[in-house]
């Protein structure tokens, strides 16, 4: 006859859910390294898309044509202002646990959301353009014509984008990530034992009273 050995099935689907999820580690170590990446280049593009020029535009003067252009910090200040903010929030979170740090991943997405906002609201704005044209031509009501307007506030969005994905994986995984106090901790350490001065030789006088000055019994 042949034997047959009973299996706990409690045990055999603990062993293949246990084989078929991932570790936590592996797991918390990939969206670690995505969140960094994806918050240090968002903040990088922002940063430079605010700098670059948004919109170009031509003012109508008596002379002829006056062209301006309008940078991103000219049409709004909101993405370079966020995109600091949220760098800022990617370091912090591997100086606080806990609750802390989903105060901190919440503005790290928020930030990025914001970004995307601000960026997406400047991309057919004229409003500094005309502002612009009204300073150049002395006049308060200055028209602009022949308005364009680059790829700058898209790329604005994308590394907004970036920013809210880094916000979105700190918390999801945020509590699993090292603390950057903890990472420097010294485990196990023996503390150090008071150091001895060596014994008084009594061949040498001066060696008997630099024992006196310390306070020592230089016969011992």
């Amino acid at each position: 006859m042949v034997g047959v050995t009973a299996v706990d099935p409690s045990r055999t689907g603990a062993t293949a859910a246990s084989s078929a999820s991932p570790p936590k580690p592996a797991r918390s170590g990939k969206s670690l390294a995505l969140a960094l990446i994806a918050g240090a280049a968002g903040a990088a593009v922002v940063l430079l898309a605010s700098g670059r020029t948004w919109a170009k535009a031509t003012a109508v003067v008596a002379q002829g044509q006056l062209p301006q252009t309008a940078s991103g910090q000219d049409v709004t200040g909101v993405p370079g202002a966020l995109a600091i903010v949220g760098l800022a929030a990617l370091v912090a979170l591997f100086a606080v646990r806990g609750a802390s740090r989903t105060v901190v991943a919440v503005l790290l997405a928020l930030s990025g959301l914001g970004t995307v906002v601000g960026a997406y609201l400047g991309i057919s704005d004229t409003a500094a353009l005309r502002e612009k044209a009204a300073t150049a031509t002395g006049l308060s009501d200055a028209g602009v014509q022949d308005v364009s307007h680059t790829f700058w506030p898209w790329v604005a969005v994308v590394g907004g984008l970036l920013l809210l994905v880094a916000g979105v994986l700190a918390l999801l995984y945020g509590r699993h990530w090292p603390a950057m106090s903890a990472r420097y901790e010294r485990a196990g350490a023996a503390p150090r034992s008071p150091r001895r001065s060596a014994a008084a030789d009594p061949d040498r006088p001066e060696e008997m009273w630099k024992s006196l000055d310390r306070g020592e019994d230089p016969t011992r």
